[in-house]
């Protein structure tokens, strides 16, 4: 047997030992990278304005694969996400550039009126899809994409005018990507384990992350890690819209980024003896959610993250900021996630209790 066969069987054996919903899934996923792959195959970008987005938009689909063939659901969808977001922006730009070129700026609001009313549809269909069943990771994916939509819809439109129409192309293409993507994610039936998780808003963490975000913003730092900066904030943005929008799931996931990006500001990649540590640990804490009573596929999301960012399968080397990703996700996200869940169960028993309606009524002009 030729080791693409033997690749092939031990994915197929894989497959087999998940729960006969999450088969299910597994293949539906598989058909939709299969779809993405084919459409970069068959038509692949030449424009010269995006010049690495087939390697980009292709290591992000050959992750996706990667995660599912190793039995990670929810980083493949991760991957996935990014994937159609890039191919959805490339692929506007390749069929509305001339057209937006010659039209200026009325063709691109012609458009960016189409894709507006489509999405305002379409994010009804997250906002009213029967979540109870589903894992909160699997909403919370879905919540996250939908919420990217509409800003980077918006965001499209400010570059367009700022700048020349076809700059917001992209930005427009983007925005059917993720909303594609919410869709495709609340479409799976994949099992819930455990009992459901408790959500409640996240204002008070995600504020005092964003406190200390603000304090810790200063040269030399804010200027030499200008980047990770500009990540961590845009991140706890999206988790506070996402929070007011009392997506509770898309804005814990966000908060738990947001505390990776922050993590990421300070630590140190593990040396030799520690990586073989680091990966212990990241087995370790696989096999405590695994075993967990509750419905912690938000944490099973991120150790998904960690285990393929110590152990490649491809065999190759990780780099030093996966080794420190990782490090953070054990030492500060998982944690930060768990406390979330004692805060809120806190802050509902602090609010279980007999409540009485009150309406006040005020006249006019007194």
């Amino acid at each position: 047997m030729s080791s693409e066969s033997a690749h092939r069987v031990a994915v197929s054996l894989l497959i087999l030992a998940l729960p006969v919903a999450a088969q299910d899934t597994a293949s539906q996923i598989k058909v939709e990278i299969q779809r993405l792959q084919q459409s970069l195959k068959d038509r692949p970008f030449s424009d010269p304005d995006l010049p690495d987005i087939n390697s980009m938009a292709g290591g992000e689909l050959k992750a996706a694969n990667d995660a599912l063939n190793a039995g990670r659901l929810y980083l493949s969808l991760e991957k996935l996400a990014g994937a159609e977001d890039l191919l959805q922006g490339a692929r506007v730009v390749a069929d509305k550039k001339a057209e937006t070129v010659k039209g200026g700026l009325p063709a691109y609001e012609e458009e960016w009126k189409k894709v507006s009313t489509s999405l305002s549809a379409q994010a009804q269909e997250v906002v009213t899809r029967d979540w109870r069943s589903a894992p909160a990771a699997q909403r919370a994916l879905s919540e996250t994409a939908q919420g990217k939509a509409v800003p980077l819809l918006e965001g499209g439109r400010g570059f367009a005018t700022s700048m020349q129409p076809k700059d917001g192309l992209f930005y427009i293409g983007e925005a059917q990507g993720e909303a594609a993507f919410a869709r495709f994610c609340g479409s799976l039936r994949l099992p819930r384990e455990g009992s459901p998780s408790l959500r409640l808003s996240l204002l008070r963490e995600l504020q005092a992350l964003q406190k200390k975000t603000n304090a810790a913003f200063v040269p030399p730092r804010s200027i030499d890690l200008h980047s990770r900066f500009i990540a961590l904030n845009s991140t706890l943005k999206l988790a506070q819209e996402l929070d007011a929008a009392m997506s509770y799931s898309g804005a814990l996931y966000q908060y738990l980024e947001a505390v990776r990006h922050w993590g990421m500001l300070d630590v140190t990649a593990p040396d030799a003896a520690e990586q073989s540590k680091l990966k212990e640990a990241v087995a370790a804490m696989g096999k405590k959610i695994d075993a967990s009573a509750s419905d912690d596929s938000i944490a099973r999301l991120f150790i998904e993250r960690a285990a393929s960012q110590v152990a490649h399968a491809d065999g190759s080397a990780p780099s030093a900021d996966e080794w420190r990703s990782a490090r953070v996700i054990l030492d500060q996200v998982l944690p930060a996630y768990f406390d979330t869940q004692k805060k809120t169960v806190a802050r509902i028993s602090l609010t279980s209790g007999k409540t009485v309606e009150i309406t006040l009524v005020r006249w006019p002009y007194t």
